[in-house]
């Protein structure tokens, strides 16, 4: 006997009311302005056919303040998975439509099923927020809910790729979610807004008088506050932002980068990297310029590209191997290293740590900015942050000095001594524990006082001190450098010492982990 068609039509008119959600007025509106409802997200993200929703017929069990009567389809919120450029993701995406996506119990549920589906079959998971903050009316039920969310997404660091999008409100509690993620997108028009307080709680408690833009903005938060890594000008700018970032990444913390080891292994020569490098290493040096020479067809995914610029990160592949870069940017301050360069270098490495992804360090560091406020904000614990976490990676771990490599900078950028298992330096490099100007006169202080003339005997120590360090050579000779190499054989050098490393193993002493100085 065939089903009875009612129970069909019954089931089609349950789907249709829930994927209507505020209703097709909304939904228009919604569309007038520009923006996706959270199913367009998810239709946008997803392979035609492959979404598996969870919890779609989920209601509240609210009965305050006449919640009981009332009804949210979905309880505001869409989770399921499906494949994304044929693997598989798992996702929850506010419905802002549905009583404002607000976060009630059940609510939570559905996204922590989300996180608990991608846990166990080990595939990264998304999260859209576009929500009104915590359902008032469910109370203490509903920060639960929140309470759940985070810890599973503490469950799921380090397991499986967590990536958020802020395409709406995001705001107290809420934020939290975001931030323990390995990364966020952030819409940079509409409603998009991430803060913990808003302007008229800061007035009323500090006096202090903002706008939202000054504290909750796409902008402020990758500029200033370092949140967040990529800025999207639309929705589907946000989605592509996220499929190309999937791209990278592996689905869980078992398995390889989707490496292409079928791309050709190119040991030639680039003359194009020698014509990029200043006459002098007085002269910036663009190590964008670097990058895009290194990386197959130019392609590298910056991360965070506009917090701490005296640090560039990000993802690329080398004849096919999949990396993430680290390199110091000498266009800005110099390419010193400072707090916030310190704390986004550390974060990404821990990252491609966690998800098995080589290392290629670029260097080119007069040392640690100076300055009283660097002293005073902690840059000591902020650059350990960094030591710390190139010291605990154990992917392969290739370096190219190119040209300074000054004192404490030298080593935290992942000398030898810090586990690199490939260090390069192009002959021009600068390898000394401080700059010239700084160490003769700590070196010579005494001759230079009793000099008859001081300013003609600086300037001829200066040239010794020079001639000593300002070269890769005494580094080379004691070791620490495994080959001074010509700036065009550079692509070729790391390209075959990435594919040598491939099955590299390193154990560690047992631990339950170690303590990183936050």
């Amino acid at each position: 006997m065939a089903i009875d068609p009612k129970l069909i039509d019954d089931l089609n008119e349950r789907r249709k009311k829930v994927i209507l959600s505020g209703g097709q007025d909304k939904i228009d509106k919604r569309h007038e302005k520009g923006e996706m409802t959270a199913r367009d997200r998810m239709s946008y993200l997803f392979q035609e056919g492959t979404f598996t929703e969870i919890g779609m017929h989920v209601r509240h069990n609210c009965h305050n303040f006449g919640m009981g009567k009332k009804e949210i389809p979905g309880d505001g919120v869409v989770s399921g998975y499906g494949l994304v450029d044929g693997r598989p993701v798992a996702c929850a995406a506010s419905d802002f439509l549905a009583q404002g996506g607000s976060l009630g119990y059940m609510h939570a549920m559905k996204i922590v099923d989300a996180q608990k589906y991608a846990l166990k079959a080990g595939i990264p998971v998304v999260t859209v927020n576009d929500s009104g903050g915590a359902r008032l009316q469910e109370g203490v039920a509903a920060l639960s809910g929140y309470a759940q969310v985070f810890y599973n997404n503490v469950l799921a660091s380090g397991v499986v790729p967590q990536i958020s999008m802020i395409c709406g409100p995001c705001a107290g509690g809420a934020a939290y979610s975001p931030a323990l993620t390995d990364f966020i997108i952030m819409r940079n028009s509409g409603n998009a807004g991430m803060y913990i307080t808003g302007p008229k709680v800061i007035e009323q408690v500090t006096y202090e008088k903002c706008t939202m833009d000054d504290i909750g903005s796409a902008a402020i938060h990758a500029s200033v506050s370092g949140n967040v890594h990529f800025v999207a000008e639309s929705d589907a700018h946000a989605l592509d932002i996220l499929k190309r970032l999937l791209s990278f990444l592996p689905s869980n913390n078992t398995e390889e980068p989707p490496h292409k080891l079928d791309t050709p292994l190119d040991l030639g020569k680039d003359p194009g990297m020698s014509d990029i490098i200043p006459d002098t290493n007085r002269t910036p040096l663009d190590v964008q310029k670097v990058i895009a020479r290194l990386v197959d067809d130019q392609d590298f995914l910056e991360v965070q590209r506009d917090f701490a610029k005296n640090v560039v990160v990000g993802f690329g592949r080398i004849c096919g191997v999949v990396v993430g870069i680290i390199a110091n940017q000498p266009n800005v301050k110099a390419g010193c290293l400072d707090i916030d360069a310190s704390d986004k270098a550390a974060r990404f490495i821990r990252f491609c740590n966690a998800f098995n992804t080589p290392l290629v360090n670029l260097v080119d560091v007069p040392g640690f900015l100076p300055g009283v406020n660097q002293e005073r904000g902690g840059i000591i614990r902020h650059g350990a942050k960094l030591i710390f976490a190139y010291s605990q990676a154990t992917v392969p771990k290739v370096t190219l000095i190119m040209r300074k490599a000054y004192g404490g900078a030298y080593i935290a950028m992942c000398c030898k001594d810090l586990g690199a298992d490939s260090v390069f330096a192009w002959p021009g490099a600068e390898i000394a524990v401080m700059g010239a100007e700084g160490a003769v006169p700590v070196l010579y202080g005494r001759e230079l006082k009793a000099a008859e003339e001081p300013a003609k005997r600086q300037a001829e120590l200066l040239e010794e001190y020079r001639d000593a360090f300002y070269n890769p050579y005494v580094a080379a000779g004691m070791g620490q450098i495994t080959e001074v190499i010509n700036p065009e054989e550079t692509r070729a050098k790391i390209a075959f010492a990435l594919r040598s490393l491939l099955n590299k193993k390193e154990v560690r002493p047992a631990k339950k982990h170690g303590n990183i100085p936050l």
